[in-house]
């Protein structure tokens, strides 16, 4: 019964993962995941017309720039990424 739960679990697991990018695994790294993160709040606070309102207001913006802002930020919400060391 054990087995069969665990291969039911993992099953599950690697649908999320298929499905969903940002669920990440044992090896993403730091800059993947704060990317991940970053898209993640950016596109809910596009994708939310009331809380879109709120920070255009905070910002004195009209709504439709900061949807632009914003949208352009999702392209690298953390700046270029790092330099990798291929030995």
């Amino acid at each position: 019964m054990s087995s069969e739960l665990r291969y039911t679990a993992n099953t599950q697991l690697e649908h999320l993962h298929a499905r969903y990018a940002g669920t990440g695994h044992a090896d993403v790294t730091k800059y993947d995941w704060i990317t991940h993160q970053h898209r993640d709040t950016l596109s809910t606070i596009v994708g939310h017309p009331p809380l879109l309102s709120y920070l255009a207001i905070a910002d004195g913006e009209a709504i439709g720039r900061t949807k632009f802002e914003m949208t352009e930020r999702m392209l690298q919400p953390c700046g270029p990424p790092p330099k990798k060391d291929d030995d």
